[in-house]
């Protein structure tokens, strides 16, 4: 397991089926499931007919590939507000609810700006 060494046993029935999914290489496992299941979807849309409102709604694949080009355009509209509303992480200074003072040699800050 991870950084948690918790005993199987003690943890309630979902905990324990889920287990699997802190082994080492099961994202990849979920990754092509989910590849899997998403291909079988596509095909899928070509065995039946369609009637859309709009012509554009008929063609096989349509909303699989709208839904790519507009979760791909939110993606990079976020990475562009992100430039406009981004703050220094002391911004809130001495006024910030969890302002603690902490040691230097216990922090291990990292730049991900960088």
């Amino acid at each position: 397991m991870s950084e948690h060494d918790t005993d199987p046993a003690k943890l309630p029935a979902l905990g324990r089926m889920l287990l699997w999914v802190d082994k080492p290489g099961s994202a990849n496992k979920i990754f092509w499931a989910l590849v899997v299941v998403c291909g079988l979807l596509f095909l899928a849309d070509f065995t039946y007919e369609k009637h859309g409102h709009f012509e554009i709604e008929n063609l096989p694949g349509f909303f699989a590939a709208y839904g790519f080009i507009m979760f791909t355009g939110l993606i990079l509209a976020a990475k562009a507000l992100r430039v406009l509303i981004k703050r220094r992480e002391d911004f809130y200074g001495d006024k910030a609810v969890d302002r603690e003072d902490y040691p230097e040699a216990g922090l291990d800050k990292v730049d991900y700006d960088a």
